[in-house]
């Protein structure tokens, strides 16, 4: 029997086929007594019938990922929250590595390591690149699987209602309070966005946008590039 819940809050629109893919693969999770919650931005596919058999919470909000994630860990039981992709694969060592860590740190939140799921080499640096820029910034962002004890969450006031880079603002406010725990074993996240856009041309945009966004320019206007 655990002694830790954590409730995994998964944010998606229009992801039926991942959902079909996915959720099957998390149901392990449930069976171990944690929570998993799919919260739907408005989907007009099939993605709430799809995810309803497979989940304990199946949440509806208006759009936006930070939106989401806020309706989920509202109606969230855990002591722990735990905010996955769709596309993120979590195995169950991960799992175990976050309940011994809750067991014997006083950190209040962190992330996993990540690694990427193509084989092209350049994912495997990438990946490397991540995971060190986050060991030394003490910034965390979605990919990595952030979690967050309830209590914590609650009272740093929950992801700023931002169309982007809403996980960035939240590890600067949470950074203040304690160093992120980076775990391992990694978590494997989906390579389809650099596969479809271009390896480089993706690397590009993620600098380019980190970069606007660390000048002062607004979150509204970064999304309406990365939309386009």
């Amino acid at each position: 029997m655990i002694d830790m819940r954590i409730s995994v809050i998964i944010p998606v629109l229009n992801e039926e086929q991942e959902l079909r893919s996915r959720l099957p693969a998390l149901q392990w999770l449930r069976a171990r007594g944690h929570e998993l919650i799919v919260v739907d931005g408005g989907s007009s596919d099939a993605s709430v019938h799809v995810a309803s058999p497979h989940v304990d919470r199946l949440v509806k909000a208006r759009p936006g990922r930070a939106l989401q994630m806020n309706a989920g860990a509202q109606q969230a039981n855990g002591e722990l929250l735990l905010f996955l992709h769709i596309d993120t694969h979590i195995g169950e060592r991960s799992i175990q590595a976050l309940e011994r860590a809750r067991r014997t740190s006083s950190g209040l939140w962190g992330r996993f390591d990540v690694r990427l799921s193509g084989s092209h080499v350049m994912f495997r640096v990438i990946a490397a690149m991540m995971n060190l820029r986050s060991r030394l910034t003490g910034i965390a962002t979605g990919d990595q699987g952030i979690f967050v004890s309830r209590e914590l969450f609650f009272r740093q006031g929950m992801f700023a209602r931002i169309p982007l880079m809403e996980d960035v603002e939240f590890s600067k406010r949470l950074r203040r309070v304690s160093r992120p725990l980076c775990l391992q074993p990694a978590i494997t996240t989906s390579s389809r966005r650099w596969e479809a856009n271009g390896i480089a041309r993706t690397i590009a945009l993620m600098w380019r946008l980190r970069l606007f966004y660390w000048l002062g320019q607004s979150p509204a206007r970064l999304a309406r590039h990365y939309r386009r």
